[in-house]
């Protein structure tokens, strides 16, 4: 076909394409939907295949050039895309036309369709821009912590003596249930079989040292009053008094920490000394890799300040309805039964895509940066830099390179390993531009908090 086309940059990486269609070509599909009419149509007094065109005309004219309209339209669009790169709708932006022309088989066709496009952003001022690398140090603390938590795992858990009194450390089951100034039970609180571990505070109303002394099958009314300042706000300045019966309490016998317990962890370990290694190798990797995500997500957010662009509305609304999807397989339900359950609990869906917006956009304009730096950089891998990183990530785990190459024989997840590849890549040259400061002590553990 013969097109002439017109593109118009709009706000928020919107774009408005005009398309023109040649007249010859408007004449040679209307004809050629004409005929395919002739051939099928059935019509009281003639032959299949031999009604004349002037009565289809007459009595289907309307439809044949609605028909003609759009199927000009699709091939026209089609042939457009097929071709362009920069000016490609977005995958989730259906192109919108404006209004739908009125077809005349003597003269061309024009019409003018909008959508969203990739966002065009160019990033090359890298002055000035500094970015901080927590300083994290790994010692006898941190591995001690590390092995006790491994204790705990492979601990024994054996019920208490009925007489015998709840100290911290105990895990203990309860039944519990907020009371009201009148003494009844308040709608909604009640909770049984909750288990937690004394002194952990994983309990909603804190009363870690309140349970402190109780035996089993005892009940006891405990008044909390909670500060202002509390980190629950459903709590913060409030007094509340809750019902709680204790029906179990456990100690956990903890193993030595020796040959036989690092035999139980893994076979591949021998001794104690074995495991202690290997835990430090693998908190090295970790801290390197959290460490590493640190100072990126320092530097992408200087420069999302630092080039201000607008994110396109239907790539906005992609990510948000993503987010409430995940959101609804985290509660293994559908995003529609999420739905009427948010509105049950008294939330407004609305309100909860709008506080998520803020973020989602933050993340969107980093993606779009960092996939503008790798186009811009023409960044890219080899084969034997894939290698390197089956090699590394076998270092990091307890896997062979063997096990990691077939785990990344999925064509989707060995796509990921390159993605990410490149993007490494991409990091350590915008590191090499930037000054890289030393910023405040982190403990280990609080490296992994967000």
């Amino acid at each position: 076909m013969k097109i002439t086309k017109e593109f118009t940059k709009l706000e928020k990486s919107a774009v408005k394409l005009t398309v023109t269609i040649s007249k010859d070509d408007v004449a040679a599909n209307y004809q050629e939907i004409i005929n395919k009419y002739a051939k099928n149509i059935q019509m009281p007094g003639f032959r299949k295949g031999h009604v004349p065109v002037a009565v289809l005309e007459r009595k289907y004219g309307t439809a044949l050039k609605a028909d003609v309209t759009t199927d000009l339209i699709d091939k026209a669009l089609n042939e457009i895309f097929e071709n362009e790169t920069e000016s490609r709708p977005l995958p989730y932006a259906q192109p919108a036309i404006d209004k739908l022309p009125e077809i005349d088989i003597a003269k061309d066709l024009t019409f003018t369709v909008t959508y969203d496009v990739f966002p065009k952003v160019s990033v090359t001022d890298f002055k000035g821009i500094t970015v901080k690398e927590p300083q994290v140090t790994i010692g006898e603390k941190e591995l001690n912590e590390e092995l006790k938590s491994i204790q705990e795992r492979n601990a024994v858990v054996i019920d208490k003596k009925d007489d015998e009194k709840i100290e911290k450390d105990n895990v203990v089951t309860i039944n519990y249930s907020e009371i009201d100034e009148d003494g009844k039970e308040v709608d909604g609180s009640k909770r049984q079989d909750f288990v937690f571990t004394v002194g952990s505070g994983q309990d909603i109303y804190k009363i870690d040292d309140d349970i402190i002394g109780m035996r089993k099958n005892e009940t006891k009314q405990i008044t909390k009053k909670y500060s202002k300042d509390d980190s629950d706000k459903d709590l913060a300045g409030k007094t509340k008094k809750i019902s709680v019966t204790v029906t179990a309490i456990k100690i956990r016998n903890l193993p030595k920490l020796d040959d036989d317990l690092a035999q139980d962890v893994s076979e591949k370990y021998k001794t104690l000394d074995d495991l202690k290694n290997d835990i430090m190798k693998n908190m090295e990797h970790a801290k390197e890799k959290r460490v590493a995500e640190i100072k990126s997500n320092d530097l992408l957010s200087q420069l999302v300040e630092r080039n201000p662009f607008d994110i396109p509305a239907t790539m906005l609304k992609a990510e948000l309805d993503s987010r409430w999807d995940m959101m609804a397989k985290q509660f293994q339900t559908t995003p529609e039964q999420l739905d009427k359950m948010i509105v049950a609990s008294g939330q407004k869906k609305e309100d909860m895509l709008k506080e998520w917006t803020g973020d989602s956009e933050k993340m969107l304009k980093s993606r779009i940066i960092v996939e503008s730096l790798l186009h811009d950089r023409n960044i890219s891998v080899t084969p034997e830099e894939i290698d390197a990183e089956y090699v590394k990530i076998a270092e990091g785990s307890s896997m062979s390179v063997e096990d990691v190459k077939k785990h990344y024989a999925d064509p989707h997840a060995k796509e990921y390993l390159i993605d990410d590849a490149k993007e490494q890549k991409l990091y350590k040259q915008l590191f090499s531009e930037v000054k890289i400061a030393k910023g405040d002590k982190v403990a280990f553990a609080d490296l992994f908090k967000k």
